[in-house]
């Protein structure tokens, strides 16, 4: 069984970014770049997929810039056995994403692609299900645990107020949840073998798929800053300021 695993090149999860200051985007310039943290999940689960003779081979995606190939070489060492990079300079919406995929998944034949929720960058949490639709399989989103047959996937989900249990036909699309899995550290001798692995080069023209964008950012703004807490004396105070700041009489 092939896994299809997508993984998104992002700002580092730890820093804090900047908006730029005519507003036009979050300036990223300088900053250190990784996996999105969700795609790290996703691979992790694949590759036990693979670890506990299941899956046969985990290929990695990603799509973007050639320095997107940094991220694929650490998909590599966590434990991926190929990786293609969809290469354009054009911006990528969702749904432009969710079209290289559908075109990858076609020529590469996976029986389960597996792919985080959301990317933390733009937080959409829309190419998992836009790529099942144009797929026509099956989906789960925000899985927290996965099990495997040989035609069927077996997914746990949070609900409100529960669990959910979904099974599935294959192929299928299923993204990931934070409390599926933690993902490993790659070792020294891995990442050194990585940095040397061949990486498939696709250009995105060669797909020939629409990748025009459907919105337009009209502004990005960052949060107002947040008002300094206030300390009281007593349960006694607080309740009374509680009180207040809900709209009560004093």
């Amino acid at each position: 069984m092939k896994i299809l695993v997508p993984v998104k090149r992002v700002v580092d999860y730890l820093l804090r970014v900047r908006v730029r200051e005519d507003g036009s985007g979050v300036d990223s310039a300088g900053l250190k770049m990784s996996m999105n943290p969700f795609d790290e999940i996703a691979l992790e689960e694949a590759v036990r997929l693979r670890e506990a003779g299941v899956a046969s081979e985990v290929v990695v995606v990603s799509c973007g810039v050639s320095a997107c190939q940094e991220t694929l070489r650490t998909a590599l060492a966590m434990g991926a056995d190929r990786a293609v990079l969809i290469e354009t300079d054009a911006l990528l919406q969702p749904l432009a994403v969710a079209k290289l995929l559908k075109a990858l998944a076609q020529r590469e034949a996976p029986r389960l692609v597996i792919m985080g929720k959301q990317a933390i960058d733009d937080d959409a949490n829309q190419c998992a299900q836009m790529l099942a639709a144009m797929l026509g399989w099956p989906q789960a989103t925000f899985a927290s645990k996965l099990l495997l047959s040989e035609d069927t996937a077996t997914v746990s989900r949070e609900i409100d107020g529960g669990l959910e249990t979904l099974e599935l036909s294959l192929p299928a699309v299923i993204s990931t949840d934070l409390r599926l899995n933690e993902p490993r550290y790659a070792s020294l001798p891995n990442v050194m073998k990585a940095r040397r692995a061949q990486i498939e080069i696709l250009p995105a023209a060669d797909l020939q798929v629409d990748l025009r964008p459907r919105l337009t950012t009209l502004r990005v703004a960052a949060p107002p800053v947040r008002a300094p807490g206030v300390r009281v004396d007593s349960a006694e105070a607080l309740a009374e300021r509680l009180r207040l700041a809900m709209g009560a009489t004093p």
